[in-house]
């Protein structure tokens, strides 16, 4: 593996990992930001270290429960980084969470601290947060507008010792709940630190490879690429709101060589490619690391055509078991197309279960399951984790999916995104991949609707390049039919949205399209 010269710095938690990095080097770029503000890594550790003694004072100690919701900016990186070196349990959570979620995080994780902006687009923060300690006592707020709290690191406690044990629990990450409560997902340094170290290998991470944290930084992800940074010594472009207009300007100008993070930011770096013409907005690109949401093979084939570099490399996992599959660069081009890549870290074991329970053959579809080092501890409502694990410890997924020969990854669907049409299983992520790849779309997602003959209807939605000429439904099935795709599963019904409602990472939100599209069956 390239690492010019060093090797990846490996730690058992995150607050040693911060102090090896600043002594192997200190004078590195560590983080900029969409204002040119600049972190070292030795800058950073000691900005870490007068936030941590800021918060002490404030009586935040190993173990102290705290909730915080910020956007992506330095600010953040170095709370994350200050409440490690006080050993606190870090609840972060998306800055488009709203009262509801946040109450229901900081009730159920019994934190003892509220952290949020003043204010972050448009929305006033200090309003929530004081509405939901209103109603929860113990419960006090920090607002920080950004600067956070500081104070003389003498005055800290020593740092919280390796455990001799089991890791201590030292995150709690809510899943984006859709029809029901949030769940929390509990994780130790450890489980994250063992994930995104083997990713950041797996993508051959650099000491000079400039990566685009364009997505919530409080989302797992984002923790993670920050210890990819400290593991490998790249650096971070931090950018709080992406803006296609502004922000790939922001990335271009810092030489981004790691295009994150998943398809609707892809799909952005290539429309402004080709708005640009043929000189390369992104010069130094490597990869495009996506994750998070399904990537159309059509979309890989065209950033590497027209962008450069290896392409979607492309990795797949949960807030359960962050990164359990991950692609390489080196992978063959067929394999970053259509796979989301091998197990990651290599000792990870995962099986495809068939709907009776046995074992699915190679390439036989089934449900998803996987145990291994970064696999969480189970959910603070631990009454939720019989369903979530089977006999032999291995978490269900709840996705499809199907090993190849390779052993790479193939994500099919969800368990719950099946249409049951006629009592015959279609795969919605099947069709939308041929929809990917209709010159027309720039969009693309299909939803079982309710139907009275049938149960479900397949209801195609996309988001063409141009309004004036949008896609027809007899044009749409005479091109699935030319791509072979089976009479049964071509899509009943077709629907033009100006964009597809996506969550901050870039899923789809498919439970909002069902409920503006199903209201009423036929």
């Amino acid at each position: 593996m390239i690492r010019l010269g060093r090797a990846v710095i490996r730690a058992e938690d995150l607050w040693s990992l911060i102090e090896r990095r600043a002594e192997a080097t200190p004078e590195a770029l560590f983080a900029v930001d969409d204002e040119d503000r600049r972190l070292s890594f030795a800058a950073y550790r000691d900005a870490a270290l007068r936030a941590a003694a800021g918060l002490f004072a404030r009586g935040v100690g190993e173990g102290t429960r705290v909730s915080w919701q910020l956007p992506t900016r330095l600010e953040s990186l170095v709370l994350a980084g200050a409440l490690a070196r006080l050993g606190a349990v870090q609840n972060p959570i998306l800055p488009i969470h709203r009262a509801r979620e946040v109450g229901f995080a900081t009730r159920q994780t019994g934190a003892r601290l509220l952290i949020v902006p003043r204010e972050f687009r448009g929305f006033d923060h200090a309003a929530l947060a004081a509405g939901v300690a209103a109603s929860q006592p113990g419960l006090e707020v920090l607002v920080v507008d950004p600067q956070l709290p500081e104070a003389d690191p003498a005055a800290l406690p020593p740092a919280p010792p390796p455990a001799a044990g089991p890791p201590p629990l030292r995150w709690i990450f809510y899943t984006s709940g859709t029809t029901a409560e949030p769940k929390g997902a509990l994780h130790t340094d450890r489980t994250i630190l063992v994930a995104f170290t083997a990713m950041a290998e797996r993508l051959e991470v650099r000491e000079d490879d400039r990566v685009a944290l364009v997505f919530p930084f409080t989302h797992i992800g984002g923790i993670g690429w920050l210890a990819i940074a400290l593991a490998t010594g790249c650096s971070l472009i931090a950018v709080p709101v992406f803006d296609p207009e502004k922000s790939i300007e922001v990335l271009a100008r810092h030489g981004v060589t790691q295009a994150t993070a998943g398809t609707a930011f892809h799909q952005a770096y290539l429309a402004a490619q080709r708005r640009h013409g043929p000189e390369p907005i992104f010069p130094r690109v490597r990869a495009f690391p996506g994750g998070g949401a399904p990537k159309p093979p059509q979309l890989h084939r065209d950033l590497v055509r027209e962008m450069g570099g290896a392409g979607i490399v492309a990795g797949y996992g949960l807030t359960e078991c962050p990164v359990l599959a991950m692609g390489s660069p080196r992978d063959p081009d067929e394999k970053l197309a259509h796979t989301e890549g091998r197990a990651n870290p290599p000792e990870t074991e995962i099986r495809v279960v068939q709907a009776d329970g046995t074992p699915a053959g190679s390439g036989e579809e089934g449900e998803i399951r996987a145990r291994g080092p970064q696999l969480f501890l189970g959910y603070l409502d631990a009454s939720l984790d019989a369903e979530a694990f089977d006999a032999e410890g291995f978490f269900r997924t709840g996705d499809l999916g199907r090993l190849d020969a390779r052993g790479c990854v193939v994500v099919t669907g969800r368990l719950k995104d099946v249409i049951v049409r006629k009592g015959e299983n279609i795969s919605a992520r099947e069709i939308e991949d041929l929809l990917h790849a209709h010159p027309k779309v720039a969009e693309a997602a299909v939803v079982g609707l309710p139907d009275r003959a049938s149960g479900e209807r397949a209801c195609a939605v996309v988001a063409c390049r141009d309004a004036l000429d949008p896609l027809g439904f007899d044009e749409m099935v005479a091109f699935l039919e030319a791509q072979g795709l089976a009479r049964q599963k071509i899509p009943e019904q077709l629907e033009q949205l100006p964009a597809l409602p996506r969550n901050p990472t870039g899923k789809v939100l498919k439970h909002e399209l069902r409920a503006s599209l199903g209201q009423g069956s036929r």
